[in-house]
């Protein structure tokens, strides 16, 4: 089981066209991968349940992969995470 801690650095949080990234993503990997958000807990392989995390710009997740291929679905999602989903130019990023 691997954990990393995340900010939500996209100006408009995790919404519905970052979180359907997420569950594309996701949904190549074998592992379980959840996201929480404060009290919340959510299947990154469940659009609904990754929409209702509700989490802003700045929000802190937190990543968590368990499965066989725990290790690579840890740093693609992040990755994609860390990248603003794409939804950032590159100047936004550095600051």
């Amino acid at each position: 089981m691997r954990k990393i801690q995340l900010m939500v650095i996209n100006p408009y949080g995790l919404h519905a066209r970052p979180a359907s990234a997420l569950v594309k993503l996701a949904s190549r990997f074998e592992s379980e991968i959840t996201l929480v958000h404060g009290e919340k807990r959510a299947n990154v392989k469940d659009i609904f349940a990754v929409m209702i995390l509700n989490a802003p710009k700045g929000s802190t997740l937190q990543l968590i992969t368990h499965g066989r291929d725990e290790e690579l679905a840890m740093e693609s999602i992040s990755a994609l995470i860390q990248d603003g989903f794409g939804e950032m130019d590159s100047s936004v990023k550095k600051m």
